[in-house]
């Protein structure tokens, strides 16, 4: 069974945030031999996003929260931020079992929802003191998985966060063919509850 993941865009999306975790999944499925589909999405409709260094990308899909195994926020502006129809539709995709992960200040934005209250969580280092300020247990790590709430720091750790869910969903040989074909090993710490 495939790992379907999706990617929420929007504009002002930072470039960095989604397409180092669309490059990692992209490579697990050809170079790794994972069975994972990954979809950029918008949350109303598909079409066209200005992210936040200018590019425009053409999104084809509108999010669906139950249609994926895990949900990638990326940072960028903070136009999710106090989108209220956003924040009651990742407290929907994560009750429906959908793993939500956020990179970088799109931490912030679960933090917006709720999702970060009470929880283990990081974000990047300039975003931390609201991120505890919102009730999150910021920890000192790169990639912090709590289950069904995965958070990373800032920009680049979204290359780490997917190789982290490449490893626990598809296997540590998934995710060592992948840092070969991309030439890049995992940085920091992943923390995680321990059991």
């Amino acid at each position: 069974m495939a790992l379907r993941v999706q990617i929420l865009m929007y504009d002002g999306v930072e470039e960095q945030d989604f397409i180092g975790p669309r490059d990692v999944l992209g490579h697990a499925a050809q170079a790794g031999g994972a069975q994972v589909e990954t979809a950029l999405v918008r949350p109303s409709a598909g079409g066209e996003v200005t992210c936040f260094f200018g590019t425009r990308v053409v999104v084809p899909s509108a999010w669906e929260p139950t249609g994926a195994d895990l949900l990638i926020v990326p940072g960028g502006g903070d136009l999710l931020i106090h989108d209220a129809d956003v924040h009651r539709d990742l407290v929907r995709a994560q009750q429906a079992g959908v793993v939500v992960a956020g990179v970088c200040t799109g931490v912030l934005v679960l933090s917006a929802a709720g999702l970060t209250k009470g929880r283990p969580c990081t974000t990047h280092h300039l975003g931390k003191a609201d991120l505890a300020a919102q009730g999150g247990k910021v920890i000192d790590a790169r990639v912090v998985d709590d289950g069904d709430l995965v958070t990373a720091g800032g920009v680049t750790s979204g290359i780490d966060l997917a190789l982290w869910m490449v490893t626990r969903e598809c296997g540590a040989s998934v995710a060592a063919r992948v840092e070969s074909v991309m030439e890049y090993e995992q940085r920091g710490v992943v923390w995680r509850r321990e059991s």
